[in-house]
């Protein structure tokens, strides 16, 4: 079926991310619908469209000086002619217009970019309230913020547990740490408050076609208010690429049959449309694609960018893989795992004999006496039920003063991991484990994750201890680090830990816990969960009495087919007190240790800081807010946590609209990042805006997250275990900056895996219809969060049956008034207003383009007329969290 060449000599698919060394000089993409791309087919006169690169030489000197600024970009995924890079005065986002003052850098890319003169700039009318001003983020919210857990799957079979247990167990959350997840996967868009999030990957389809009239430059600028502009610049240089040059898409004839092109090349187009689409050759294409090209219509394919000349729309690449069936969960987890970079390649043998030889392995006897030994305490772990890479375990011991002594222990990876190894090379490189909905991408061999580091139960494990004396408040009395050994008693679920915090009287049957080893009963573990829980929950009062902030958000959890891993249904997961128990003493291990490797080195601490948020957002927040008349107060992380649980009551209103607030204070949040105390000069910026602590680290995952080895062997150094590492802090820093940019891309894999399974369901079981509150209001369309999904979507007005429809302020406020046809000739036409807050009801709709829905207004009936104070009997509820 395929020509010869067609498995070109590519890196392998899954390999780690050096695609940039496979690229010319230009190797960078442009985006497809740009109307220029369509106007030509051919280089004609081989005039340039791009400019040139400035030379690193000028580059250098323009950020000094201040002539030129740097930053991440980041392309608008529903108009991909807009682009933005952060401002470095945390002020509005700079604004770059169009592919060509793109310059051919792709989304990620770290740009340097030339402003504009004045009159170039981007002009912003009051009025507009269909425009977005700022870039448009992927859900950017820390995970440190929502302390949200990846939801337990209901599959068996599937052992490779997608749970992650937040900061101190899987993956990343902190809020910073419970049993964490990534954000709700399809938060695409940042705007101007009273226009929301939009959904991805379609370019405003079924929507009414409106020239930007909201927005435009002016040569006669200096007659509006300053405010109203928008500084715009254009890219002059690619300092870093670090988009992967990969896409996924779909291979097309070029239109024009009789070209010189037409001859030689395909066009890919990619399904991502902030990627240009690419010339590759035939000779890569199947051998029949160009006398039966309908046959490939619905094959994905993955297309790595090799080129992009400066007098091309397009970019030239060569096809690497057929991936199969567009729509089908494993062609699109593949192409989203190559097009984030994501190694999910075998280890090689290289690497795994890095391991001990002999298993099964049990500990050295020299080991033994050079730790502390615990085997004869009562430790146990708790973990999602399907999880088995277990990198955290709790002990808790009553004292006779009526203190307690608590441990945190914590896989000794760094034990099986020995620096300059193979290992920790393809450890580093990967430097995260990536969860899907149906499997992880593990950053270490499953030998390592599921045996020999994780604490399974009833067996010796070596593990590296925080134990502090607390008081039943949860006071600090003493605290000790250290390389100790275990021998956990039992493996807990959540739902095990939250029978027993429930119960706290009641003994549990020996037939609904797991099986515990014989030194210890269960009551005594129901005893130290219980004594947990009462020191947990002081803990957390204390820390948001100091300031904390979270910000939960609706996260789903699917049931998957064991048969054919297909999505059955799914929920919102609720976030209980088992999570928070083990969030706290996570969260208290990871403090203490940033504290001890900071005295211990100050120039070369691996810290974890949260900056605060943006400003220009917040601002526009705050008038928002002031708009809708809430009495928000912005001033903190903590006056903003005090505001969002105290305002709000518990009915389904109430909790609604904290749901959309919430979702909404989240955009203006700046991600939480690793980074070297050496490399910051100004310990103010140290801190952790959302836990509101002056340090803070990642010690308690070292199974799934590298950062945490790195740290573990700094706290080893600390102790007189070990060496300091030879490390100078730029090093260090560039070790956090790849770290940063894995774990971003983790998240947004994550986040599109979950978009993945929740398009799917609602292909195979929908209609889905559910109640949804409006987060804002557009000319011709609003926003929406479904509550029974979590799920934001657009709703266009030409998608339903309207007589007519109307958009004005009232005061302040957007408001779209929509005139329904009546069904029987002789009603009259509904009138319905739709409001900010609203409660409204939604059908999810699959469309005829794979993994793409809608979401449609249901006719309102009488009730639909109703204030929303009025609607909160009707309707689904929302499975409540928190």
């Amino acid at each position: 079926m395929s020509h010869p060449d067609y498995r070109l000599n590519l890196r392998p698919l899954g390999t780690p991310r050096g695609v940039s060394s496979l690229l010319g000089p230009h190797g960078v993409g442009v985006s497809p619908g740009d109307k220029k791309s369509k106007s030509k087919t051919t280089r004609g006169k081989k005039k340039s469209i791009f400019e040139t690169y400035m030379s690193k030489e000028d580059v250098s000197e323009g950020l000094k000086r201040g002539t030129l600024i740097q930053g991440v970009l980041r392309i608008n995924p529903k108009k991909f002619h807009e682009a933005f890079i952060p401002s470095p005065d945390g002020d509005r986002d700079i604004f770059i217009d169009g592919v060509v003052a793109r310059n051919r850098a792709l989304n990620g890319d770290l740009v340097v970019v030339k402003l504009l003169p004045e009159e170039q700039w981007k002009v912003i009318k009051p009025e507009s309230n269909d425009k977005e001003t700022e870039g448009a983020y992927e859900s950017d919210l820390p995970e440190e913020l929502c302390g949200s857990q990846l939801p337990q799957q209901s599959l068996k079979g599937y052992n490779d547990s997608p749970d992650v247990i937040i900061e101190a167990q899987f993956d990343d959350s902190d809020s910073e740490d419970g049993h964490g997840n990534t954000q709700n996967a399809l938060v695409d868009g940042v705007k101007k408050l009273s226009v929301c999030v939009q959904e991805k990957g379609k370019e405003d389809a079924g929507a009414p076609v409106i020239k930007d009239e909201n927005t435009f430059t002016s040569q006669d600028s200096r007659v509006l208010p300053e405010k109203s502009l928008q500084r715009s610049a254009k890219v002059v240089y690619i300092l870093e690429k670090k988009h992967s040059r990969a896409a996924t898409g779909f291979l097309k004839l070029l239109a024009d049959k009789n070209s010189e092109l037409f001859r030689k090349y395909a066009l890919f187009s990619p399904s991502d449309h902030r990627v240009p689409r690419i010339y590759v050759p035939l000779k890569d294409c199947p051998q029949d694609f160009v006398t039966r090209p309908k046959d490939y219509a619905n094959t994905l394919f993955i297309c790595r960018i090799m080129d992009w000349k400066e007098d091309s729309n397009f970019a030239l690449g060569q096809l690497a893989k057929s991936l199969g069936q567009a729509g089908e969960i494993e062609p699109e987890t593949e192409g989203i795992l190559t097009e984030y970079g994501v190694n999910f390649s075998d280890f090689s043998s290289e690497v795994l004999e890095c391991f001990p030889q002999g298993l099964p392995w049990t500990v050295p006897p020299e080991e033994l006496s050079r730790r502390r030994d615990l085997r004869k305490d009562c430790i146990f772990t708790i973990d999602p039920s399907t999880a088995r890479d277990l990198d955290d375990a709790l002990s808790c011991k009553p004292l006779a003063d009526g203190n307690f002594e608590v441990g945190v222990h914590i896989a000794d990876v760094s034990y099986f991991v020995p620096e300059g190894s193979s290992l920790d090379k393809v450890a580093a490189e990967r430097a995260t484990s990536v969860y899907l909905v149906q499997k992880v991408v593990p950053m270490l061999p499953r030998l390592l994750c599921e045996e020999l580091c994780s604490l399974n139960p009833m067996t010796d494990k070596l593990t590296f201890s925080v134990i502090w004396t607390l008081t039943p408040k949860g006071k600090i009395l003493a605290e000790w680090f250290g390389r100790t050994i275990i021998r956990s008693c039992t493996k807990l679920s959540y739902e095990h830990a939250q029978s027993m915090i429930e119960s706290p009287t009641r003994r549990i049957p020996e037939r609904e816990l797991p099986a515990i080893s014989p030194e210890h009963t269960s009551d005594e573990v129901h005893r130290a969960v219980l004594n947990l829980h009462g020191i947990a929950k002081e803990l957390r009062r204390q820390r948001f009495a100091d300031g904390a902030l979270r910000l939960d958000q609706l996260k789903l959890a699917f049931t998957l087919d064991h048969e054919t891993g297909l999505p059955q249904g799914c929920h919102v997961y609720e976030y209980r007190d088992s999570n928070k128990l083990v969030e706290e003493f996570m969260l208290l291990a990871n403090m203490a240790v940033a504290h001890k490797i900071h005295r211990a080195f100050p120039e070369q601490a691996l810290l974890r800081r949260h900056p605060p948020p943006q400003t220009k957002m917040l601002n526009d927040l705050v008038e928002f807010c002031d708009q809708m008349g809430l009495p928000m107060d912005f001033s903190s992380a903590g006056a903003l946590n005090k505001s969002l649980t105290e305002m709000f009551g518990d009915d389904k209103y109430s909790l609604a609209r904290k749901e959309v607030l919430t979702n909404m204070c989240s955009r203006p949040m700046q991600m939480a990042v690793y980074f070297c105390s050496g490399a910051l000069r100004d310990p103010a910026q140290f801190r952790h805006y959302a836990l509101n602590v002056p340090l803070y680290t990642h010690f308690t995952s070292p199974i799934r997250r590298f950062a945490d080895v790195l740290v573990h062997r700094l706290l080893a150094s600390a102790l007189g275990y070990r060496e300091l590492p030879d490390v100078e802090p730029d090093t260090l820093q560039k070790q956090a900056d790849h770290c940063n940019d894995r774990r971003m891309a983790s998240k947004r894999v994550q986040e599109l895996s979950t978009g993945l399974f929740f398009a799917i369901l609602v292909r195979e079981s929908g209609p889905l219809e559910s109640e949804a509150m409006v987060m804002g209001v557009l000319n011709q369309a609003f926003d929406v969060l479904v509550l029974r999904y979590g799920v934001q979507k657009r709703v266009y007005c030409n998608m339903l049956p309207l007589r007519s429809h109307h958009f004005q302020k009232v005061g302040k406020k957007p408001e779209l008034t929509l005139v329904w046809e009546p069904e029987d000739l002789e009603q009259e036409p509904v009138k319905q207003v739709i409001t900010i807050f609203n409660l409204v009801e939604v059908v999810l709709q699959a469309e005829a383009t794979a993994l793409k829905y809608s979401a449609v207004l249901k006719r309102p009936g009488t009730e639909g007329l109703l204030d929303p104070q009025d609607q909160l009997g009707r309707g689904d509820h929302k499975e409540e969290q928190d």
